[in-house]
């Protein structure tokens, strides 16, 4: 007689999965990869032909390296001493105080210009396209066609002097080619370190009007942004309690207006710094150096010593950047706050 044992059941087991289950990434941190993979290779190229080059051209400045030589790439000795002399010469120091006297009053008349011109457009009912369209005109042309246009307005013999001698006065300015300090603060003798007269060149200021001429509209584009975005019912408030159209501008309009003021600062600045074909359009370096920049300076020397021509573009570099990293840090720290 056989006897059968059946085995009871056996529990129920999980089936162990035969591989581990592929952790889950979040989709923001995905999103990060896909644009670092994306954005690699312009970032690459921009390091190589931005920040390579910068450090090239200082190299360079610091080199014995001229032209009509075959490429000295030793350093010079004493170390710097191409900064040293530069800084040394009379054309040089004309060129900082050309440049400070430019950007100085240029900023002044294009800033104050472009906010008159604003402030007019957006309360006028009447053409507000028309207007916008005539001060906005100049900033489409370029640099030379304005150069042109108003090396003949102040050109010596017609032009502003036609006008000023017919109102009686015999001896008009000379303008682009007069070499004439307004209020000058000093008076070198020759074996100073200072070798100019520090103050306004007359000559500098047709070139400062044309320069303002042609960037007012573009500060008025930006103040007309801005003048869009204040509330209409802060004005109507301030009008109910009885302010009056100048305590309007200085309290409600004017502090709004401030983030523009300070973009339009400092794009208009960066334009002043590196000014070049205007001045070239109207007078070139001048008599004395009365007209010469930066700008200027380094082209005539790209033709006879590269190690001077590289060291006076990144003296231009680090003045930009003495105004442009705190502009950059101010904004870092106001986006980290909000």
């Amino acid at each position: 007689m056989t006897t059968s044992t059946t085995l009871p059941p056996a529990p129920d087991q999980k089936a162990k999965p035969r591989s581990r289950a592929r952790k889950q990434i979040p989709h923001n941190i995905k999103t990060s990869r896909r644009a670092a993979w994306i954005f690699a290779p312009s970032l690459l190229v921009s390091f190589v032909f931005v920040y390579v080059f910068i450090g090239i051209t200082v190299y360079i400045s610091l080199s014995n390296w001229k032209i009509g030589t075959s490429p000295n790439m030793s350093l010079r000795e004493p170390f710097g001493a191409t900064y040293s002399e530069i800084v040394q010469e009379q054309r040089f120091q004309a060129d900082i105080r050309n440049v400070i006297i430019f950007t100085i009053i240029f900023l002044v008349l294009a800033i104050v210009g472009g906010l008159i011109a604003a402030l007019f457009i957006h309360h006028v009912s009447v053409g507000k396209g028309l207007f916008r369209t005539v001060f906005l005109l100049p900033y489409a042309l370029s640099f030379i066609v304005t150069g042109v246009a108003w090396r003949w307005i102040f050109s010596p013999s017609t032009g502003v002097n036609e006008i000023l001698r017919s109102i009686g006065i015999e001896n008009p300015p000379g303008w682009t080619t007069d070499t004439t300090i307004l209020g000058a603060l000093n008076n070198p003798s020759g074996t100073d370190f200072l070798k100019v007269q520090f103050g306004i060149p007359v000559a500098l200021l047709p070139i400062i009007f044309a320069a303002a001429w042609q960037l007012v509209g573009f500060a008025m584009a930006m103040y007309l942004a801005g003048l869009a975005s204040i509330p209409e019912e802060h004005l109507e408030a301030a009008s109910v309690d009885g302010a009056s159209t100048w305590q309007r501008l200085r309290h409600i309009v004017l502090p709004q207006l401030w983030p523009s003021t300070i973009t339009c600062f400092v794009l208009l600045l960066h334009v002043a710094l590196k000014i070049f074909d205007l001045v070239v359009a109207m007078s070139g370096s001048g008599p004395g150096f009365v007209t010469d920049v930066p700008g200027i300076y380094i082209y005539n020397y790209l033709t006879s010593r590269y190690d001077k021509a590289s060291a006076m573009a990144i003296i231009l570099l680090v003045l930009t950047l003495a105004v442009i990293v705190p502009y950059l840090i101010r904004g870092y720290r106001k986006d980290r706050k909000a």
